[in-house]
């Protein structure tokens, strides 16, 4: 046993150099971040000017109830200075396998340190055994207040929540639930679906938006498409059994797979493209090779299958109980569909995740953003359907700001140069930084846009 531990120590000796030791021994940072209790440090990458780090933190399955079990919550830490402000980016879904270093808007605006935290139950940050029950916008909202709690003891300066689209949507439930913990929200084209069937805002944005010619075009592909059902469906069948595409675990099968994806495709347009890329939309005439390529480059044929859907479960899940989903009317396409029904957040989620409407927490959110709410600014494009309902920020320090022609990509950056202007004046101010309009970035560091690709979903 002693000639064992000898063996063990030697091996720590080889492992660990002397001036490895002396680094280790002389890091601060390190050191603080081990203080933390239930932070682990998985990874660090150095950068001019920053250190990335992937971290986990142990947060429990349910808050209400700590001592029935915990997970692990994957998050990264772009760090600067303990000095800087601290941004918490929370984009509402799972971070990238291997996540590498980014910054979002505000942190480059700011010169800060950013912590991004994965949402839970997006895999891996998933209790095991997993009570689907936990997963709702104040528990989510109880992990972020845990995490900037336990941090502030590393970073003290000033905080500012971001996020875009559901990210955004998590900053604003945080910010209600837990009011005291960050200085600042910047939500960038987050939806505010209040009452779940009171959808008329986004048939309003669709017999809107463009011109009437794009308009017309591209309800002509969605009727074309459709009425070429008995050709297209066979294909895409075709091409899921090349893949290895499968549908019976969660939208039932390739047909209403396919009416999914094509009364998906004219929101996933706008919600990516531009006026500019009405150009590139077939006509009625179009082959059938021409309709299939086009609804496959702007919504995806791979994405209602259970492959795709999978992932995105958790999304579904809110959706279903509380956050709610776009109901659209589809008048263009009547004598067209199969599935009337289809167009809900259920028709994506396995049978026994599926689950009743709770209209209460969204209609709590929204008046409280409304009438209490303090510090909040919120960005959205003009030409984004996601934007159609929107948040309606108070008149304690808050602002809405639109940028012209922009789809779901909106930034500080596409708003106008007066209402960027005093856009960034108002964040810098709640960070405590100064009043100039731009603050330096490491030129090493590429914007992370907050959105992904992840078509036709907040």
């Amino acid at each position: 046993m002693r000639s064992r531990i000898i063996a063990i120590l030697a091996s720590l000796l080889v492992v660990l150099s002397p001036a490895a030791v002396a680094r280790a021994a002389d890091d601060p940072l390190l050191d603080q971040l081990a203080a933390v209790p239930g932070l682990t440090v998985v990874s660090e990458t150095q950068g001019a000017g920053y250190r990335f780090f992937v971290l986990t933190y142990r947060q429990p399955a349910d808050h209400r109830h700590p001592s029935r079990g915990t997970f692990e919550q994957r998050l990264t830490l772009l760090h600067r200075s303990e000095s800087s402000p601290t941004v918490l980016y929370t984009n509402g879904y799972g971070l990238a396998a291997n996540p590498r270093p980014t910054q979002t808007e505000p942190t480059a605006l700011l010169g800060a340190n950013q912590v991004s935290l994965e949402h839970r139950f997006f895999t891996p940050s998933r209790p095991t055994p997993a009570d689907w029950s936990d997963l709702t916008i104040w528990q989510e909202a109880s992990d972020e207040h845990r995490l900037v709690t336990a941090l502030k003891s590393v970073y003290s300066a000033r905080w500012i929540q971001t996020g875009a689209s559901k990210g955004g949507m998590t900053s604003v439930y945080h910010r209600r639930f837990y009011p005291g913990d960050v200085d600042g929200v910047v939500a960038y084209v987050a939806p505010d679906d209040v009452i779940n069937p009171a959808d008329t805002a986004y048939d309003r944005f669709f017999d809107t938006v463009g011109t009437a010619e794009c308009r017309a075009t591209l309800d002509g592909v969605q009727q074309e498409t459709l009425r070429r059902r008995d050709r297209l469906v066979p294909r895409l069948e075709a091409e899921a059994a090349a893949q290895g595409w499968t549908f019976s675990g969660s939208i039932g099968t390739a047909d209403r797979s396919f009416e999914m994806t094509v009364l998906d495709s004219v929101w996933a347009f706008w919600q990516y493209s531009t006026a500019a890329d009405c150009a590139s939309v077939p006509a009625t005439s179009a082959t059938d090779d021409e309709l299939y390529t086009w609804i496959d480059t702007v919504a995806g044929w791979s994405f209602y299958t259970d492959q795709g859907l999978e992932p995105y479960w958790p999304y579904y899940y809110q959706a279903a109980g509380q956050l709610g989903w776009p109901s659209l009317r589809f008048e263009h396409l009547r004598g067209l569909r199969h599935y009337p029904g289809i167009y809900t957040a259920n028709s994506s989620l396995p049978p026994e995740l599926r689950r009743k409407h709770n209209p209460v927490p969204m209609i709590d959110v929204d008046l409280w953003v409304r009438t209490a709410s303090e510090r909040m600014l919120f960005i959205y494009g003009q030409n984004d359907p996601w934007g159609a309902e929107r948040f309606t920020p108070s008149k304690r320090d808050s602002a809405l700001y639109v940028a012209p022609g922009a789809n779901h990509g909106a930034k500080i950056a596409g708003l106008t140069p007066e209402d960027a202007a005093a856009a960034t004046a108002m964040l810098r101010r709640w960070a405590g930084a100064t009043a100039t309009l731009a603050a330096p970035q490491a030129v090493d560091l590429p914007l992370d846009d907050m959105i992904g690709d992840r078509r036709r979903l907040p």
